[in-house]
């Protein structure tokens, strides 16, 4: 027998299958699943069972054979950890995720993670569990589908016509991420989002009481003050009464909806049902054997009758979706084929075949140039060189676009209308970054947002998200450091970078002027596999001049920027403190003491490199100096704890900012007297 196919119940003879029975296979996946596993959450996947047979068994548009289909509506379980809902969903309508996965629920390499992971699950749209950011990410899904349909759809041809949906729960609402982006969804009025709240009044401190004592919002209330339709008092145990509400939501364009299910968390158990007790831990084998009995369900763990199977098969109906979308889209592709080639690209994230060229082209002319200016305006510039070329590129900022200089000549503000390529977000630095997740998730878009490098705070988890799920998302981040001056140690970052270096996938650029700008920002849009964080200077930055070599090897992350013959000695440092070191650099030759300056723009890139070139840009045995107007720790692991680094481990001050560079002793004095203390010791 083989052990991945499904163990189908025997059954004597033809079955009628009710909403019940679609329902309770749910329920007992779930509470066995989390029961094998010693380790889960089944209540809300019990409490939730009757809404999800609402949608996904009479709504849901969507192919189990091919979960990529570009015009599939899109679902999102924002409440993740009741993750074994939606692994139950995907076996039942047809996925590749056989019944073999849910018995290894939670276990080392399964395609059941505790919590939901896209590129692991088929079906799963995006990686849950930190509440608050998957409603988040179903915002940016939904302004991804307005903004393509206003782009691709012509009269008579509605390639782009989908919705998305989302489940949450009361911890989602709690968290404060939910109000950023949920009333921006308002504001913009996406039509297309639909969302299920989960309202069961029990969170995990619920053990011994309701969420009474800790929560009392008016949800509804709250929702339609931010312009959503809201449809309250939902029967969630009602099918019909769920399936009616998602009719009255799909018939207004005009405003996102909250659906207001009351449940029963745990709904079945005798004695766990509404308690904290279901929420996060197993039921237990006897309470699961009760609920059996209780619920009237024969089978043993992990048996689904075949009628239910078949009840539950989405496969026809989502190849025949599918099948008669690819019609539109062919009939679409002849009378718009330039539109439909470039719908193609954008959906597979493809670049255009002649971006290189034109980056090449934009950093010899930047070279050229020579500019000293601010690095965030070298980043402006670039934007404006690269942007005409990538219609993908969809902008935005945490309201400082005017100080992060994140708009440039072509940006048009997305609004209602559903036109435009550029996202005022407001002051919401999480809400942006959770709703970018969304807009790189759904395809068809590069977006970069901007903010205060010190706020990259605010937005850090939902970057922890991206780089999680390796998504093609950019961050501006201006201000980098104690150089923004008169602001004071509020807004200037000194342990900001460090600690984004820190996080796996994320690839930190701090570039020292507008080439290393404009390489940074070609780099991050090239780069498919993971997010970027550029940060950029208020200050304005020397431009420095180098070899040809040297402008190529700028992408590689580290590189020579100027050479001294039998140096003896390497100076590294990034952004605006790169002029320091050559500064340095001159006052030792002065002193008869040649050295190296490296410059190290993206460590990250620069570790990925391989060991020959390391090597090549810092030689094992030649002492090392590092500077940068940050914290000293993180640049240990490349001089050593023979070397030295100038930096500062300590908040700043409210000075102008070369007043404070010389206070804290980060000046090419400082590091020609550094050099020589490393060297005096050798």
């Amino acid at each position: 027998m083989n052990p991945q196919a499904p163990h189908v119940a025997s059954s004597a003879g033809p079955r009628i299958v009710v909403d019940a029975d679609l329902a309770n296979a749910i329920r007992f996946l779930s509470m066995d699943a989390v029961q094998a596993a010693n380790s889960g959450h089944p209540g809300m996947p019990m409490g939730m069972a009757e809404i999800a047979v609402a949608l996904w068994n009479r709504n849901l548009r969507h192919n189990p054979a091919n979960p990529h289909w570009a015009n599939r509506d899109r679902f999102v379980l924002s409440n993740g950890h009741g993750s074994m809902l939606l692994y139950s969903l995907l076996h039942l309508t047809g996925y590749a995720l056989p019944i073999g996965e849910l018995k290894h629920f939670r276990q080392l390499h399964s395609k059941t993670p505790g919590h939901p992971e896209v590129g692991v699950t088929p079906g799963v749209e995006t990686t849950t569990g930190p509440l608050g950011q998957g409603i988040s990410n179903a915002v940016g899904m939904a302004i991804a589908e307005r903004l393509l349909a206003n782009e691709f759809n012509k009269p008579g041809h509605a390639i782009v016509d989908h919705l998305t949906y989302c489940f949450l729960g009361d911890g989602c609402l709690m968290e404060g991420i939910s109000h950023e982006s949920c009333a921006l969804a308002g504001t913009l009025g996406l039509g297309k989002l639909i969302a299920f709240y989960d309202d069961n009044g029990i969170s995990i401190d619920s053990e011994k009481g309701s969420i009474k004592s800790w929560y009392t919002d008016d949800v509804p209330k709250r929702f339609a003050a931010y312009g959503w339709q809201v449809i309250a008092n939902v029967d969630g145990h009602d099918v019909a009464a769920v399936h009616r509400a998602i009719g009255k939501a799909k018939r207004d364009p005009a405003r996102p909806t909250l659906i207001c299910c009351k449940t029963t968390i745990g709904k079945g158990a005798p004695t766990k049902a509404n308690t904290g007790g279901a929420h996060g831990a197993p039921l237990g084998d006897k309470e699961i054997a009760a609920t059996r009995e209780g619920l009237g369900w024969k089978f043993a763990p992990f048996e689904i009758p075949k009628e239910i199977y078949d009840g539950w098969n989405a496969k026809r109906k989502g190849a025949r979706r599918e099948s008669d979308w690819k019609k539109q889209f062919a009939a679409y592709a002849q009378a718009f084929p330039a539109q439909a080639a470039e719908f193609e690209r954008r959906m597979a994230g493809d670049l255009p075949k002649d971006f290189a060229a034109k980056v090449d082209a934009m950093v010899a002319a930047t070279h050229a140039k020579a500019e000293t200016i601010a690095t965030r305006k070298a980043s402006q510039n670039a934007i404006e060189g690269l942007a005409p070329a990538l219609p993908e590129l969809l902008g935005g900022s945490a309201d400082l676009a005017g100080s992060n200089l994140t708009l440039w000549s072509g940006s048009r503000p997305v609004g209602k209308e559903g036109a435009g390529n550029y996202l005022f977000y407001g002051v919401r630095e999480f809400g942006m970054s959770a709703i970018m997740n969304g807009l790189a998730l759904h395809g068809g878009f590069i977006p970069y947002g901007g903010t205060f490098l010190t706020f990259s705070d605010y937005a850090r988890n939902a970057l922890r998200m991206a780089a999680l799920m390796k998504l093609r998302a950019i961050w501006v981040f201006t201000h980098d450091s104690i150089g923004l001056g008169e602001d004071g140690p509020t807004h200037q970052s000194v342990e900001h970078a460090a600690c984004l270096r820190l996080m796996p996938g994320l690839d930190v650029w701090r570039p020292c002027d507008t080439v290393e700008s404009a390489v940074a920002w070609a780099h991050s849009i090239e780069r498919k596999d993971g997010p970027s964080a550029l940060l950029f200077s208020r200050q304005n930055v020397a431009f420095a001049q180098r070899s040809e070599v040297a402008i190529s090897s700028v992408k590689r992350g580290g590189y020579v920027l100027s050479d001294s013959p039998n140096a003896r000695a390497a100076i590294l440092s990034t952004g605006s403190e790169v002029p320091l070191a050559l500064a340095a650099q001159k006052q030792l030759s002065e002193a008869g003491i040649q050295v190296r300056v490296v410059s190290m723009p993206s460590t990250s890139v620069f570790d990925r490199q391989d060991e020959s070139y390391r090597t090549s840009v810092l030689p094992k045995g030649l002492p090392r100096i590092a500077v940068e107007a940050g914290v000293t720790d993180f640049w240990r692991k490349y001089v050593g704890l023979e070397g030295a680094v100038i930096g500062l481990d300590r908040y700043g001050e409210s000075a102008p900012a070369g007043d404070l560079f010389k206070f804290f002793g980060i000046t090419a004095e400082a590091v020609t007297a550094a050099v020589k203390q490393v060297l005096s010791q050798q």
